[in-house]
């Protein structure tokens, strides 16, 4: 919602940039490492003339290609640059054609013909991973870790017609830790801060202060690509040589060794293609009687005989004998609970434990686990930043939540959120990585497929959402306080509503959980046969969701509880500038009782961490909240790699009509609520008002006079009314906004400028005169900022066609005594909520969701239950 906005208001604003000693630069290359070198070359505000990238792969541009075309920079994807060592004339004519000064290498697999390289005024730059001239050549990160280097690092250097031999430009180096992997050293190092280097060599290009430092060949070593066949564990090498062997050969090509079967470096492949963690090897084996002690021998044949007594029907108790298989029901489970209580010294099991075991010999392994105190669940380990605040010890997790656990990034990367009332540091949260991500997805996946979760009775998963929800109004006031910390929301507004509604939310789809329901369908019978054909609804599996920055829990709770309640299991990343109540509510969630991989929680970018969703093929659905730009990369991410279900809610630009026969006290209230309400950071926010001829001078008065009542502060005291603005980024561009309000001719009534104290505040503001080709009246703010818009008495279907005249579609409202008229403008309005006589009233059994370039799917009621189930007809023949 926000980034749309965001896109168009850099029309106004590029006056700004000054373009001294810039470069126009064509990219050559390719992957996620070029997409953030041309945008960061772009923000530098050097001209990107043309992006020669690789072509589309299954219909799938390359990131570098993504960037660009949105950008409108003009694309070139060739599959070779040269036949027979001589360059493609047409290649050769559409890079001439961009007039490039200088050739930027981030990441390039192709080969480029050295007319090309030499081609510009200042040539072409490459980044390579290793500090060179020590491994020249393909698999630089590779080897610096295999061969033992104490030191990584990246180099930019001059292209010339040798490999990687040309003259150095400038070189950043970093100490290799015992257990880095390739992984671990391009996330934490050679991906950050290459990038930075590579703005930095351009720019030091364009001020002529470059340097050209010629390569030593004291030291220089080339090694080639390493393959498979190459990469086979020798043993007789020291403890340290290995290491460096495993790790840097790394997940490809995967170093291996046989050992009754294939050993990967994370996985054993057993001779039948079973796979199993590593670290499992030893252990996965059976349990053999002789291992038991004695008194586990005699618990195994007490339980021997209950098995007997209940399976009356078996002959012998087998160790493959399965208790359900052999006809055991739900009140046989709780009989052989109580017996083995009863016959073995207190030992107390739960239903659950017979559910997980159901064969003889796994359950026997199950008890004696029991006995030993080994299937206990390790402590949950939080390490908290605390802060005495608001009267009360606020205690905030800050790492990510994975398969049950706060941990580091893989990379130990972190970043700053920011306290948006004074802009202090609240502290340093993990930054998750692609490695993160990927054990985040295993974690869920694993939990569905193998875990308690995939087996629980409906029902008891509810209990455990009723457990969660009683948490969250237990914490409420530090849940709301951090709240106000991170986001700048009022606290008593996020006691209400952000902690409030979240809590309901919870409770709501709790009671859902046992009520899935699927049908019978009388078919066309096919005689003499006859047919019952019926339906159920399951699970999709792992769910992705991706929420705003706004209501940082509220929303977590609109999506993640409908889809707890159906059975999935999630991936939640929280907005970068908002993290800190979703990790709060993990180490809830574990209190409740949650399994571990059920809910995870990884804090991190949009690039990198939401797109890696998107892309993943491990997940089922994603669901977004966010601006329709991003959705629109989403949709297509999803559609690209595993055509995974998507729910998106995204802009809006929500017309509200006053109408002259209205209750004006109540519609200039409620018209304040509509605009102002959580500082205008409010997806459904009415972003125009239009306000009949007859009343619209008496309204706008009535209207600033009560703005200036407002007692605008620190969102902790209890009589404020409007706190700061989410993030700094946010309120610059809420004054570019109207910035480009009043360049177009738009009235200024009050407000419009950044309020003089500490932190993030704007001042509430008021536009009228705003016409219909206007920017303001097409665009979102999303913030404090008022459009008014005034039509002519009488004229209904006038002011529809104007409200309607907007690829948005999310919200709406009417004010007028006329309800004939209001059912009328109700019906017409094209938008998926409408409110009448009222607004921002939204019910966690009302279903809430867009209409057009707002989106599509919904949230909240039974409605949002479909988002995250998916059908299946059965047909049985009798």
């Amino acid at each position: 919602m926000l980034w749309r906005g965001g896109q168009a208001l850099r029309r106004f604003s590029t006056g700004r940039v000054c373009f001294k000693n810039k470069l126009k630069v064509a990219l050559i290359g390719q992957s996620l490492f070029g997409q953030e070198v041309y945008s960061h070359l772009c923000k530098e505000g050097h001209r990107v003339v043309g992006v020669f990238t690789v072509p589309d792969k299954d219909g799938k541009a390359d990131p570098l290609a993504l960037a660009a075309e949105k950008n409108g920079t003009p694309v070139f994807k060739f599959p070779r640059w040269r036949v027979k060592g001589k360059t493609i004339k047409e290649v050769a004519e559409a890079y001439r054609s961009v007039g490039a000064e200088l050739n930027v290498l981030p990441f390039c697999t192709q080969f480029i013909p050295m007319d090309v390289i030499d081609g510009p005024k200042h040539g072409s730059i490459i980044y390579h991973p290793s500090i060179l001239p020590r491994h020249r050549g393909a698999s630089a990160i590779n080897w610096t870790l295999i061969m033992g280097d104490k030191k990584a690092g990246f180099s930019v250097f001059w292209a010339d017609d040798g490999l990687d031999t040309g003259p150095i430009l400038l070189q950043r180096s970093c100490d290799v830790e015992p257990n880095d992997t390739v992984d671990a050293l391009y996330n934490r190092f050679l991906f950050p801060e290459g990038i930075k280097a590579m703005v930095e060599a351009v720019q030091l290009i364009a001020d002529g202060k470059a340097p050209r430092i010629p390569q030593s060949e004291e030291g220089a070593t080339y090694e080639g690509i390493q393959k498979k066949e190459n990469a086979k564990i020798s043993w007789n090498q020291s403890a340290e040589a290995l290491h460096n062997w495993i790790r840097g050969h790394d997940k490809v090509p995967g170093a291996w060794a046989e050992i009754n079967g294939q050993l990967m470096v994370r996985n054993l492949q057993f001779e039948d293609g079973k796979m199993i963690p590593a670290s499992q090897y030893f252990s996965s084996g059976e349990m053999s009687m002789v291992e038991l002690t004695a008194e586990e021998v005699k618990v195994a044949e007490t339980i021997k005989v209950i098995w007997a007594g209940i399976l009356s029907n078996v002959p012998a108790i087998e160790d493959s004998t399965d208790f359900f298989k052999s006809g055991a029901s739900s009140m046989d489970v709780a009989r052989l609970v109580e017996e083995i209580r009863q016959k073995c010294g207190g030992l107390q099991l739960q239903n659950e434990d017979v559910y997980m075991a159901t064969k003889f010999e796994d359950f026997i392994q199950k008890v004696v686990r029991k006995l030993r105190g080994e299937d206990q669940e390790a402590e949950l380990v939080v390490d908290y930043v605390s802060k005495e605040i608001n009267d009360m010890t606020v205690k905030m997790p800050y790492q990510c939540f994975i398969n049950g656990q706060f941990t580091d990034a893989e990379d130990g990367q972190t970043y700053d959120t920011i306290n948006p009332t004074d802009g202090s540091t609240i502290c340093k949260v993990s930054y998750a990585s692609l490695v993160d991500v990927d054990k985040a997805v295993a974690a869920a996946k694993d939990a569905f497929e193998n875990g308690e979760w995939g087996r629980m009775n409906a029902r008891d998963r509810g209990r455990l959402m009723y457990r969660l929800a009683d948490l969250m109004e237990e914490k409420q006031e530090e849940l709301a306080t951090i709240e106000a910390l991170d986001s700048g929301a009022v606290y008593t507004l996020a006691l209400k509503t952000h902690i409030g509604m979240s809590v309901q939310t919870f409770r709501y789809f709790a009671g859902w959980c046992d009520k899935i329901q699927g049908s019978t369908i009388p078919i066309n019978q096919a005689r003499p046969n006859r047919n019952l054909t019926f339906t159920k609804k399951e699970p999709l599996g792992v769910c992705a969701i991706i929420i705003p920055w706004n209501y940082p829990l509220m929303m977590l709770a609109w999506k993640s509880a409908a889809c707890l309640a159906a059975g999935n299991t999630l991936v939640l990343k929280p907005a970068q500038v908002t993290p800190l109540t979703a990790l709060k509510f993990a180490e809830l969630s574990v209190k409740a009782g949650f399994p571990k991989g059920v809910i995870n929680i990884i804090p991190g970018s949009g690039g990198v961490v939401g797109q890696h969703l998107s892309e993943h093929p491990d997940i089922r659905k994603l669901g977004f909240t966010g601006s329709t730009l991003i959705g629109k990369q989403i949709m297509k991410s999803c559609a690209m790699s595993n055509l995974k279900k998507v729910s998106l809610e995204l802009g809006g630009k929500s017309p509200l009509i006053i109408f002259s026969d209205c209750e004006l006290d109540k519609a200039v209230r409620m018209g304040m609520g509509a605009v102002f309400f959580n500082k205008g950071e409010n997806c459904i926010a009415a972003g125009r008002l239009f306000v009949e001829e007859s009343i619209h001078d008496e309204f706008v008065t009535r209207m600033v006079e009560e703005i200036k009542k407002m007692k605008i502060g620190d969102p902790l005291d209890r009589s404020t009314d409007h706190g700061p603005q989410n993030h700094k980024a946010h309120l610059e561009k809420l004054l570019q906004y109207c910035e480009a309000g009043v360049k177009e001719g738009a009235t200024l009534v009050y407000g419009g400028r950044q309020v003089q104290r500490p932190g993030f505040f704007m001042e509430p503001t008021v536009f009228t005169d705003v016409e219909d080709h206007m920017y303001l009246a097409k665009e979102e703010s999303f913030g404090p900022i008022m459009v008014i818009s005034k039509f002519q008495n009488g004229d209904v279907d006038g002011v529809l066609q104007r409200a309607n005249n907007t690829e948005y579609g999310l919200a709406s409202g009417v004010f007028t005594r006329d309800i004939n008229k209001a059912m009328y403008v109700s019906e017409k309005l094209e938008a998926g909520t409408v409110f009448i006589n009222t607004y921002n009233k939204t019910d966690v059994a009302a279903p809430f969701g867009g209409f057009k370039q707002s989106g599509f799917g919904k949230d909240l009621g039974e409605e949002a239950l479909n988002e995250y189930l998916k059908t299946k007809t059965v047909t049985l023949e009798y």
